[in-house]
């Protein structure tokens, strides 16, 4: 597998690990009984959520530049879809966060459900082109999906989630050595 740019590599553990820090903090804010704005730890949470989310989208354009060259039409769609998901969650965080925005431009109904479906399917193809380029492991789409699914099917599932995000993210964490004979054989390959 050949190694992943900086930028992937640091996007692919902080967003699922902001995601986290997110999920921790939504437990401790309903620790008393009530979850809500107003909060230090509800704050700061959305404030991780949205981090976490520029991140993913940062993550997908510099997983988009290590596509396979055969692929590039479908990792420019599957790029726009992320973005279009993280767009739609970065809308809906920045109007927990304030009343004004959500009042002036709230996001219509048929985007909050549309958002996260176009996030996931943009990233599972992303990371499908990741494992055709040899750039992650076959079994890491299979992981991501599953942590889409347990947040789809309960909010309170956030910190699980995105520990198996962040599991099935982590192969494009790490720098890949190469063999000696490699590099020879992969610059022949494109002449």
């Amino acid at each position: 597998m050949p190694s992943n740019n900086v930028t992937v590599r640091f996007a692919a553990l902080d967003a699922p690990a902001l995601m986290l820090v997110y999920g921790v903090l939504r437990l401790i804010d309903g620790l008393d009984g009530v979850r809500g704005p107003g909060g230090l730890a509800w704050t700061a949470g959305h404030l991780a959520f949205l981090a976490s989310m520029v991140l993913f989208g940062v993550l997908t354009v510099g997983l988009r530049g290590l596509a396979p060259p055969g692929a590039r039409s479908v990792a420019a769609v599957a790029t726009g879809m992320t973005l279009a998901g993280v767009a739609c969650f970065l809308w809906v965080i920045a109007g927990d966060l304030s009343a004004g925005f959500r009042a002036a431009a709230p996001l219509p109904e048929q985007l909050q459900a549309a958002g996260p479906l176009l996030f996931a399917l943009g990233m599972l193809t992303m990371l499908g082109l990741m494992v055709a380029a040899r750039r992650a492991p076959v079994w890491s789409p299979l992981v991501f999906g599953a942590g889409m699914v347990a947040l789809t099917l309960d909010a309170g599932n956030l910190p699980l989630a995105a520990l198996i995000l962040l599991a099935a993210l982590a192969p494009l964490a790490r720098p890949v050595r190469r063999r000696p004979g490699l590099a020879y054989a992969e610059s022949r390959r494109y002449v």
